[in-house]
């Protein structure tokens, strides 16, 4: 069906809903300012026949009462402005990923509403099956009632939505009703933007959560839990993980599915009647599209796993983690003195390279990759830190980051210990496997550390450069460039709670200082983010890295 024609049908609809007959009872202004809500949704509901799923008065207060003691995520106030400030013929859209808090933001509105406010607002649960034009006559019949805050929730469910959407900021929001949209349909909302309201929306997005925010809300502690459970506005991080000891594969990978493979397919689907698929159309016919999504989420993680073992799992400071399990006083242990990880990480490195090729039955194309690199992006879950060479500083390489750490430790997780289950490791005592495991988990947390850093650091700093610089040797793990103030400074990232010498050498090498500044500006402070307290040694500024990232301003 063409767009103009489908236009026109939508136009007809409402023709003939306007004509409907409504009902004669009413709902007066003086019996909503006496706060008899269950009353007035009484009455509401016997007389008129809703479409759509449709919360009113008491039922709301019922509906937020489970969320009255929970701590409000910092986004919550650009919501709250939204429903108590002026009318801006603007609808608002709270969009993100599962499990990161769009509901329970709009219940907990719902529980700071005084009863008066509270009688004016209704709450919709959009289902697969509605239409925009049930929800136009829905919501005709509400403006009628005098209902002013409106909180319509998976909306994208609708598959008119994208296509027809203005009639929300067009009609309602333009006549003083405030319209929340909220649903897990990230990419829905950007196509809808971008098209039916364009600068008649404001966007709030909610997938990424900073450390500061999952301590703060959650009240979970400590660099290493963000690490293992972030990313999810869940407690014990429930939907990457099985329990708090064995990382969940099945529940990860049904995430992956549900929430981003899903969202995007259908999106798709629903956007310009199916004519934005590009390359992926073909994939898309075949029904294959979303396993192809799933598995260059799946590479990014087996890329970032191989790129631990070769870079971190084999680096110097393999001999500081041997000393380490050494001299540990409650376990020690030698087993770095006696294992060949050499050959341990090559038999590794060789698993995971062919890994699940049997079941890759889809030729992925470099425009394929591409595309849903992009997909991926826009919802929030993929971003890319820049490497910098010295020696070229106009050759750029890109560290790959997901968002959302508790999925990708997860996933990283579960893949080391299957492979650990080779039968070349068998012959490995318990203690020594896990030995193992410990030191190859330890290194994917200290890099995930790192690019949690780096990822905050660059959201908090839209106007400065982040980077990794890399030199011939060695590298600093972060520089921040200030172009403005034509100065830098420059990081190493650990993941330790000891200050040793060797963490920092690269931050006295007089070479790499001097190039840099030759290049960056005069550098202004000289840091280590580490697990453990703050403290100065000499010139080098150790920091917390929990600290840190708290101080961390958004942009």
């Amino acid at each position: 069906m063409e767009r103009n024609e489908m236009l026109s049908r939508i136009e007809e609809l409402e023709q003939q809903i306007a004509t409907l007959p409504v009902g004669s009872v009413s709902v007066t202004e003086p019996e909503r300012q006496r706060g008899n809500m269950s009353k007035n949704s009484q009455a509401v509901s016997n007389k008129h026949d809703f479409m759509t799923n449709v919360r009113l008065g008491e039922s709301l207060r019922a509906f937020s009462g489970s969320v009255i003691k929970y701590r409000r995520r910092e986004c919550y106030r650009k919501l709250q402005d939204y429903v108590y400030g002026e009318p801006q013929d603007k609808v608002f859209i709270l969009y993100g990923l599962r499990r990161t808090g769009k509901t329970t933001m709009i219940r907990q509105i719902f529980a700071d509403m005084s009863d008066e406010d509270l009688a004016r607002a209704a709450f919709i649960q959009i289902m697969p099956k509605n239409t925009l034009a049930e929800v136009n006559r829905d919501l005709k019949y509400l403006e009628q009632e005098g209902y002013q805050y409106v909180f319509l929730d998976e909306v994208t469910l609708m598959e008119d939505f994208i296509e027809g959407a203005a009639l929300l900021s067009d009609v309602f929001a333009a006549c003083g009703m405030k319209i929340v949209l909220s649903g897990t349909d990230s990419l829905g909302f950007l196509f809808t933007e971008d098209e039916q309201l364009y600068d008649r929306c404001i966007l709030m997005h909610t997938t990424f959560i900073p450390y500061r925010e999952f301590e703060a809300v959650l009240g979970i502690q400590g660099i290493d839990e963000y690490i293992r459970y972030g990313g999810t506005m869940s407690l014990g991080g429930i939907h990457y993980n099985e329990t708090s000891t064995f990382a969940s594969k099945e529940s990860t990978d049904e995430y992956v599915d549900s929430a981003v493979a899903r969202n995007i397919q259908h999106s798709l689907h629903c956007y310009q009647y199916e004519g934005h698929f590009r390359h992926l159309q073909e994939l898309y016919e075949k029904k294959e599209l979303t396993s192809a999504i799933n598995r260059v989420v799946e590479d990014m993680n087996h890329r970032f796993t191989l790129e631990v073992l070769t870079r971190d799992f084999r680096s110097g400071d393999l001999a500081l983690s041997a000393r380490n399990l050494r001299r540990d006083r409650v376990e020690p242990n030698d087993i770095l003195d006696r294992i060949d990880l050499t050959l341990v990480t090559e038999r590794l490195r060789e698993l995971l390279e062919i890994r699940n090729k049997p079941e890759q039955t889809i030729v992925l194309e470099d425009a394929h990759i591409t595309e849903i690199r992009e997909y991926l992006h826009l919802l929030d879950l993929f971003r890319e830190i820049d490497v910098v060479s010295l020696s070229d500083v106009n050759r750029k390489a890109v560290r790959n980051i997901i968002s959302q750490p508790g999925m990708r430790y997860a996933q990283a997780e579960a893949l080391v210990k299957s492979l650990l289950l080779d039968a070349k490791f068998s012959s490995l005592s318990l203690a020594e496997r896990n030995a193992v495991l410990g030191r190859i988990l330890n290194e994917i947390k200290g890099r995930m550390m790192e690019d949690i850093v780096l990822l905050e650091t660059r959201l908090a700093n839209p106007k400065k450069e982040v980077f990794v610089l890399q030199f011939p040797v060695g590298e600093f793990d972060m520089v921040v460039f200030d172009p403005v103030a034509a100065s830098c400074e420059i990081f190493e990232i650990k993941h330790s709670s000891e200050v040793v010498s060797q963490q920092y050498r690269h931050l006295m090498d007089g070479t790499k200082c001097a190039a840099t500044e030759h290049r960056y500006g005069p550098i202004t402070g000289k840091y280590v983010l580490y697990r453990g307290e703050s403290q100065a040694v000499g010139e080098i500024q150790y920091q917390n890295v929990e600290e840190y990232l708290k101080n961390l301003k958004g942009d």
